[in-house]
């Protein structure tokens, strides 16, 4: 009988808690269709949420490799010096100065560009053999080709300091010598400055073209079309020079250098417009070693080293100056040189530049 007490007394409890149940039960069944739409919402967060996290991680890296990727110098004109003995009214890289760095600090800084990439030097002015007749600059061309075994360097010239004594201890080192010559009247050479006394410009080009074939050089030519010479038709006389490539360079303002109040030239007077251009270039087209260059592709598409080694900026229509690669490396400087490196190989600017691989008839 005593059993029966705490039986009787649990089944109220039970009732009692069914009630309970009952009455939440039917308070939860309206809520379940909200309920279950915000854990499937959850759950979908909770699924995107690594995947965008991943995506904000690579799409970071790929900025920061972008920032981060320093730009090779595999072409660099470098103008050891400013002097030159002939005042073409159009120069775009003037006299300011007579500095030139002494020899073992130019090798310490071509050594830095080698070990950043560089594989082409070019040598100019200024007239680059004006200094020390041409010593200082026949030790540097064969510190590169013998030392730095760099697969091409050429020299920019006017070619009237050049003798042929020079070729004979430098000539094996150097891969391309480039003559500027704007036109082969030789009236027009001095209208627009390259004349020197009694010295014929058009007639030393011709000796210079045969030391280069005697001495296995790769001969190029460089020329400014301006006012003076943009109705000229040169097709016969580039022909049988046959040159390696002949430059063809559209007239170029500088300001601070050929342009302004603290330019030592003014190059107004000799400017074409681009149609002028065109026409000039349609006049050649039968020229295969043809390269043109109109302005829009020289300014921003070469990598210029000045007498200090710094590199010129020239995007916006001057040369700004980067510190010298001697003080703060190369990656450092080039990063203010404004390179354009799409436009330079736009431009043609990497070509076949070694003379081993030119296969040339000497």
């Amino acid at each position: 009988m005593w059993m029966l007490v705490p039986i009787a007394f649990a089944g109220k409890l039970l009732s009692a808690f069914r009630m309970q149940l009952s009455y939440l039960w039917s308070s939860l069944v309206p809520l379940l269709p909200s309920l279950r739409a915000a854990f499937q919402l959850a759950g979908t967060q909770r699924g995107r949420q690594p995947q965008g996290r991943k995506e904000a991680v690579e799409t970071r890296r790929e900025e920061e490799e972008g920032i981060d990727q320093p730009t090779t110098p595999l072409s660099v004109n470098y103008h050891f010096t400013r002097q030159c003995n002939y005042k073409c009214g159009f120069c775009f890289h003037t006299a300011k100065t007579s500095f030139v760095l002494p020899l073992e600090e130019a090798k310490r800084g071509l050594l830095l560009l080698k070990e950043a990439g560089m594989e082409k030097i070019n040598f100019s002015g200024g007239e680059p053999f004006l200094h020390d007749r041409g010593e200082y600059l026949g030790k540097l061309v064969k510190f590169c080709k013998e030392e730095l075994h760099l697969p091409s360097v050429s020299i920019v010239s006017n070619g009237s300091l050049i003798r042929e004594r020079w070729f004979k201890s430098y000539g094996e080192y150097l891969d391309i010598l480039a003559i500027s010559c704007d036109s082969f009247d030789e009236q027009v050479n001095v209208l627009i400055g390259r004349g020197q006394g009694k010295k014929n410009h058009v007639e030393n080009l011709q000796k210079l073209r045969r030391w280069c074939r005697d001495y296995r050089v790769a001969f190029k030519i460089n020329s400014v079309i301006n006012r003076f010479n943009v109705e000229e038709d040169m097709n016969e006389q580039i022909k049988a020079l046959n040159p390696v490539r002949w430059k063809v360079f559209q007239c170029l303002i500088i300001e601070g250098e050929n342009s302004g109040e603290d330019a030592l030239r003014e190059a107004e007077r000799f400017l074409i417009s681009d149609e002028e251009f065109e026409r000039f270039l349609d006049r050649h087209k039968e020229v295969s070693c043809l390269v043109p260059e109109s302005n829009q592709k020289m300014k921003d598409s070469y990598l210029i080293l000045d007498e200090y080694m710094r590199f010129l900026n020239c995007r916006n229509g001057r040369k700004d100056p980067s510190k010298s690669i001697l003080d703060v490396g190369v990656e450092e400087a080039i990063k203010f040189s404004g390179f354009d490196e799409k436009m330079f190989l736009k431009r043609g600017g990497k070509y076949v530049w070694s003379k081993a691989d030119l296969k040339l008839d000497w």
